[in-house]
Parts: C-alpha cells; sequence; structure tokens
C-alpha cells in the first residue's frame, strides 16, 4: 500500500551511491545475490534471540535490495533475468524471517508464524500469477514502471512487510500477536488481489475477443464487397 509513495522519496537517494558502484564494476546480480546472504544471516541470529543483530542484517538486505534495482536502471542492466532472480529471493528472504522467530521460540510462536507464512504464500502467489497473465495483456504498470514486471498493489507490500520485520525485532515479545494481525491484512491482500485480478483480466479477454470478431466481420466485409 505504501510502496508507490515511499519508492519515488528513497529512490534519488540511491543515485549518487550506484553511480559509484557503476564505477566499481559491481553488477546488480552480484548486489542481489549478496544482499539475499546477508539477509539470510538474520535466521540463525534470530534464533539465537540475537534481535538487534538480525536487525542489521535485514536493514542491509533491504537497502542492497534497493540498489541492486536502482543500479540496474542506473547502468541500463535491468532485464527479466535480473528481475526473476530479485523478486524470487526477496520471497524466500520474506519467508526466512517468520522461521527465524519460530525457532528462537517454537511453544510461542509456531502457530502464528505457520500462519503468517501461509499468508505470504497467498499474497505471493497472487501477486505472480497475476503478473503473468499481465504480461500477456501488455497491461500497463504507472505506479512501478520501473519494475521487470506489473505490479499488483495490495494493502500488504514490501514497505509494510519490513516495517513488520523492524517491529518483530524490536518487541519479539509480541510476535505472535503482531504476526496474527499482519497475517489478517495479508488474508485482506490475498482477496482484493484475487477478486481485482479475475475481473481484470475477465475484462481484458473480453474486449480482447470483441477485438478479434470486430476484425473478422471487418474483413469479412472488405471481402464481400470486393
Amino acid at each position: 500500500m505504501l510502496d508507490k509513495y515511499i519508492t519515488p522519496v528513497i529512490k534519488p537517494l540511491l543515485t549518487p551511491v550506484v553511480a559509484l558502484m557503476h564505477k566499481r564494476g559491481i553488477t546488480p546480480d552480484q548486489l542481489t545475490v549478496v544482499g539475499f546472504l546477508v539477509g539470510l544471516l538474520a535466521v540463525p541470529l534470530l534464533a539465537f534471540e540475537m534481535w538487534y543483530g538480525a536487525l542489521v542484517a535485514i536493514a542491509l538486505n533491504r537497502i542492497l535490495d534497493g540498489l541492486d534495482g536502482a543500479l540496474a536502471r542506473y547502468a541500463n542492466l535491468s532485464s527479466s533475468a535480473g528481475g526473476f532472480l530479485d523478486i524470487t529471493l526477496d520471497f524466500l528472504f520474506y519467508a526466512a524471517i517468520p522461521l527465524g522467530f519460530i525457532l528462537a521460540n517454537p511453544e510461542q510462536n509456531a502457530i502464528a508464524g505457520a500462519i503468517l507464512l501461509a499468508t505470504f504464500i497467498g499474497t505471493g502467489s497472487s501477486f505472480l500469477a497475476f503478473a503473468i497473465a499481465a504480461e500477456k495483456f501488455k497491461l500497463e504498470k504507472p505506479q512501478f514502471k520501473y519494475k521487470s514486471f506489473y505490479y499488483l498493489n495490495g494493502l500488504t507490500e514490501g514497505t509494510e512487510t519490513i516495517a513488520l520485520f523492524i517491529a518483530f525485532c524490536i518487541w519479539p515479545q509480541h510476535f505472535a500477536i503482531m504476526a496474527s494481525i499482519f497475517a489478517a491484512a495479508c488474508a485482506i491482500t490475498i482477496f482484493t488481489r484475487i477478486h481485482g485480478g479475475y475481473h481484470t483480466l475477465k475484462q481484458q479477454e473480453a474486449d480482447a475477443n470483441k477485438a478479434t470478431e470486430d476484425t473478422l466481420s471487418s474483413a469479412n466485409s472488405e471481402v464481400i464487397n470486393d
């Protein structure tokens, strides 16, 4: 929900950094992989209840995640392969953080963490499934033109998820209640994405079929006239 407001603010701040990285020969894919590995360090840190160490790992992951896309655009290296790598590792990272809290306190966190992970699957699958169909119909992405593929909006997006992870690390004793509330918000996102995505694609299919029928009708009329 907040991504479309936060991204334009952050984007200009990254330009001097990515310009320096480009001069050093650093590639976007390298940043993506390094950021993912740094983010995974949060899992053992969380398991051993090193909350602020995990918070640093999470923050570094998000910084590098922002830099890889900015570097790709700056160096004109944006690609479908890079976008695929980025989003795949992002979703693995998102799933890893709740796992770390479950490992830290299975008795208290397991159920809420499992529910949160289930809703993460729902938001991710609805997001990616629509992106595939949107590519087929060449739908515009006015709010996220810099992305490799179509981004379907929702109540819980990247900004909200990272805010949640930060809150988890600051108040780990309240993980279960915060995870449950966020899972409910994710459920709303899943519903709105399925509902909105389904009807959007139905309309696109209807428009495409009508356009085909009009073309055939026009061609038939020309043949008859000839």
